[in-house]
């Protein structure tokens, strides 16, 4: 699709399933395809394959494009489908050459593994994926990668495929900023989580990605749809009743932002499987945890 049919679909929530696996760490595709059954169930607005919370950097090449083969026969074209790459220059290259071939809509570029990257190398590495392919290029700006709004101008200049912008640091004023200065160039997507979606939608942003979405579809679209409005009251009732909660779990230990949304899918009968380490597993007393929230979580998970 070209990039006006892109911006005209992306409105809304993007989901972020995660990649299943096994009991001892294998993929579990059939798990991933009974899983997109039931999200495109849903009125979405994409789905990325092996992001963030897909585990991407745990993949190898071949498993990554096990993964997108999946998703791009499973979503037949009713929604975009985004693929993951990242980890270094090269792998990156042949991870988004190998996502175009099958069938993929948009390349998210991830950060490289280098957490003290130069600017220009940074910009590099992003213009190189860019080139790789005539897909659209979205970059997903967290952890180290934090630019400033001139540098976001520069590569955009740069790198003609660019297309949207990720954020994933949840620093509203810079985003702003950048938005700012760039203007339409580039489309804006609120990316660093279900609970920053008051703050991005307070600054005119309309889409963002969800890795609840991988639980309870309804509940993020309930989001969208309640800051959309601007219904102030029903977003604060969903934030304080079931957002706010999930996400002190969350971010109890490091890796928990893909393991407890693992959990709570084991806990639904829909497929998680374990993280991969270094990732941490949910402990036992986590996961009691997790059993309350979705006791409390009924009415918004059908």
């Amino acid at each position: 699709m070209n990039t006006d049919e892109l911006r005209a679909k992306l409105r809304g929530v993007i989901a972020f399933p995660v990649t299943p696996f096994n009991a001892d760490f294998s993929l579990d595709i059939p798990g991933l395809r009974r899983n997109l059954r039931a999200l495109l169930q849903h009125p979405l607005a994409a789905v990325v394959a092996a992001g963030g919370t897909g585990e991407m950097y745990s993949l190898t090449p071949a498993e990554h494009g096990e993964v997108v083969k999946a998703t791009v026969e499973e979503v037949r074209g009713r929604i975009p489908v985004i693929s993951g790459t990242g980890l270094n220059r090269q792998i990156a290259i042949d991870l988004a050459r190998q996502a175009a071939t099958t069938g993929s809509d948009a390349i998210l570029a991830l950060p490289p593994y280098y957490p003290n990257s130069d600017e220009q190398g940074l910009a590099e590495y992003y213009a190189a994926i860019g080139s790789a392919t005539t897909l659209p290029l979205f970059v997903y700006s967290r952890d180290w990668v934090n630019p400033t709004p001139a540098w976001v101008e520069n590569l955009a200049a740069k790198v003609p495929t660019l297309f949207a912008w990720k954020d994933g640091q949840g620093d509203i004023r810079r985003y702003q900023q950048i938005i700012n200065h760039v203007g339409d160039r580039l489309f804006w997507i609120g990316g660093v989580g279900d609970d920053c979606v008051p703050g991005y939608y307070s600054i005119g942003i309309r889409t963002y990605t969800s890795s609840i979405a991988t639980v309870a579809p309804k509940l993020s679209l309930q989001l969208h749809q309640a800051a959309s409005a601007p219904d102030s009251a029903r977003l604060a009732q969903l934030m304080r009743d079931y957002v706010i909660p999930l996400y002190a779990l969350r971010t109890r230990r490091r890796g928990y932002e893909v393991a407890v949304m693992k959990e709570m899918m084991n806990q639904l009968g829909l497929a998680g499987g374990p993280v991969r380490p270094p990732l941490a597993q949910v402990s036992p007393g986590d996961k009691e945890e997790v059993r309350g929230l979705l006791e409390k979580w009924r009415e918004v998970l059908s």
